[in-house]
């Protein structure tokens, strides 16, 4: 049996035992969560639910025990293999650590992204989530040079140039960039140093530990807060800006909208509206982890640069197990019922609120020949 008992640091090494034993003991606790859901998960969304599992507890890795303010890198922490939080299939999110006494340089290349922005974000710095947005910089403000490349700074002092200002409970920045072909087109290029490093890490049992704990806080409250339902079905809900003061990594520059949908055999949902202008739109499918389906073998989400709007701008957006031969499809992937979820990128007014309605099939293909495409903005 190993010896945990205390050597040199005051009990560190069985610290470092019992934080490893409780991070353990919260994915079991997650797994029996799942289990026991109310109503039962079909199978499709338990499978989903125990990849989520993996995907949170990596995330909490990245952000928590691995991450370093002193030389912090950007961190994927969404994509194909990462699934939670309300992913999608048109953005790379990255994050980054922040110590907020210290200045930063950011420097990036835009690509395809027809939106790009630095979130920075306020709050307990122990793995629970973030409760404020400290501030935001994003491509309508930052200065851009003929290649593409642009640079900002962090810091708690004013400082020329494209700055943010760290406030004292920065913990974090997130970048996003969005595209409207994301499968061919370039991400955009990320980098963060601090131009104040320490000559070393803050390392060994105890800070290990603490960490180990921190990803604990992160992975509970992630996971406690699934699986979401929302009713009734088939609506979606009143679009809302994001506040400052809140909850999670939101953006800070956004509008969203969020509702549910439930399908029978022969049935389709029909979503109608239209978007104000701004510089990115999207619709997407979740499951009740606030995930994506598998968007590399379906589509299950669509972007305001892919829809296919009517002569007056609006759009009609069609959800089906099968393609109904009508423009602006997307694929159930298999499931009868799940959540949909909307986004504007700096809209120029609040978005309306979109109309659902439940139809059979047979309707659509009757009437689709109506609704050709009509450009794209």
């Amino acid at each position: 049996m190993t010896d945990l008992s205390p050597v040199g640091a005051g009990g560190s090494r069985q610290a470092l035992h019992q934080s490893f034993e409780a991070l353990i003991a919260g994915l079991q606790a997650a797994e029996e969560r799942l289990l026991a859901a109310d109503p039962e998960l079909p199978d499709a969304d338990l499978t989903d639910g125990y990849r989520w599992l993996f995907s949170v507890l990596q995330v909490g890795l990245d952000t928590q025990v691995w991450a370093d303010t002193g030389r912090p890198r950007m961190v994927d922490i969404v994509g194909p293999d990462k699934k939670w939080g309300g992913d999608n299939s048109d953005a790379y999110y990255q994050f980054a650590p922040i110590d907020p006494s210290r200045t930063y340089r950011v420097r990036g290349r835009r690509g395809d992204a027809a939106y790009l922005s630095f979130t920075v974000y306020g709050g307990p710095s122990d793995g629970h989530y973030s409760d404020r947005i400290v501030g935001t910089i994003n491509d309508r403000q930052l200065e851009f040079a003929d290649d593409g490349t642009f640079e900002f700074v962090l810091s708690p002092q004013p400082h020329e140039g494209s700055w943010l200002a760290l406030e004292p409970d920065a913990v974090c920045g997130i970048s996003r960039d969005y595209l409207i072909e994301p499968t061919r087109g370039r991400r955009a290029e990320w980098s963060i140093e601090a131009m104040d490093p320490p000559a070393h890490p803050a390392d060994g049992p105890a800070v290990l530990a603490r960490r180990f704990g921190h990803v604990r806080n992160w992975f509970d409250e992630q996971t406690t807060m699934a699986p979401v339902r929302i009713g009734p079905p088939n609506e979606v809900g009143e679009p809302y800006p994001v506040p400052t003061v809140t909850m999670g990594w939101a953006a800070g520059d956004a509008a969203y909208a969020m509702g549910g949908w439930e399908l029978g055999d022969g049935e389709a949902l029909v979503v109608e509206g239209s978007s104000p202008e701004c510089a990115f739109w999207n619709l997407c499918l979740w499951n009740p982890f606030l995930h994506t389906y598998d968007y590399r073998y379906d589509r299950v989400t669509i972007n305001g640069g892919q829809v296919d709007y009517e002569p007056d701008g609006s759009w009609r957006i069609v959800v089906a197990a099968a393609d109904p031969g009508v423009p602006n499809w997307v694929s159930t992937a298999g499931r009868t019922s799940g959540l949909l979820w909307f986004r504007w990128f700096l809209p120029e007014s609040n978005p309306l609120r979109p109309q659902a309605r439940v139809v059979p099939v047979s309707e659509l293909a009757d009437g689709g020949q109506g609704h050709e495409a009509a450009g794209r903005r």
